[in-house]
């Protein structure tokens, strides 16, 4: 299957199978994919809750609008952000690029010294809302993988964040959940399954420039 046959597939799922699991290695697989997606300057500053317990789930779906995916899901993902952010986090990414490519601090210090003023220079609403703009591309990550994986998902802004960071105590942690994604496999009663994806013609969404 091709990524655009791939993409063509994926839908959000309004009813999920609760006798099908991800496996181990498919978890693994959306662990790494997190972890390996494009964040401003490389910095991450997101957190990736990974639940697998029904008593939990069933405790967030009150949460959640209601919404019943939050259970039938066989995991629920919970994308979070650090609630205050500063430019420590710059000092802890440059000592990881030294470690990983043993960068010499001359090559280092430009660009740490830019960065770190950068930081400085936010104030914490707008450091929020740009590490907050970070999770929104690694949920679009996320559902690509999913969609090339043939795992089903259904991306989620529709819960109260303030209440899902009680429950999963994300406060004592400094994170706070913004975005959430049950995953796990279509049940084939969905009455979403098999309807025609509606979009756009693309000449009505791509400027093209020559």
């Amino acid at each position: 299957m091709n990524i655009i046959k791939s993409l063509q597939w994926r839908y959000a799922v309004k009813k999920f199978d609760i006798k099908k699991q991800l496996s181990k290695s498919q978890i693994n697989t959306l662990k790494e994919a997190f972890n390996l997606t494009a964040t401003s300057y490389g910095l991450q500053p997101l957190k990736l809750i990974i639940i697998q317990n029904k008593n939990l789930q069933k405790e967030l779906v009150v949460h959640s609008w209601n919404q019943p995916q939050v259970i039938e899901a066989s995991h629920l993902l919970v994308i979070c952000i650090p609630k205050e952010y500063g430019a420590d986090e710059a000092e802890k990414y440059f000592n990881l690029v030294k470690k990983t490519r043993n960068t010499p601090d001359a090559v280092i210090n430009p660009f740490k010294e830019f960065l770190t003023a950068e930081l400085n220079k936010k104030t914490q609403e707008e450091l929020f809302q740009w590490n907050k703009n970070q999770a929104y591309i690694a949920l679009g990550n996320l559902l690509t993988v999913c969609a090339v994986e043939k795992i089903d998902a259904c991306p989620m802004e529709g819960f109260i964040a303030e209440q899902y960071d009680k429950v999963l105590k994300l406060n004592e942690q400094n994170l706070t959940s913004v975005l959430v994604l049950p995953v796990g496999f279509r049940a084939n009663d969905d009455y979403m399954k098999d309807l025609p994806k509606v979009r756009k013609q693309t000449e009505e969404t791509i400027v093209e420039i020559n």
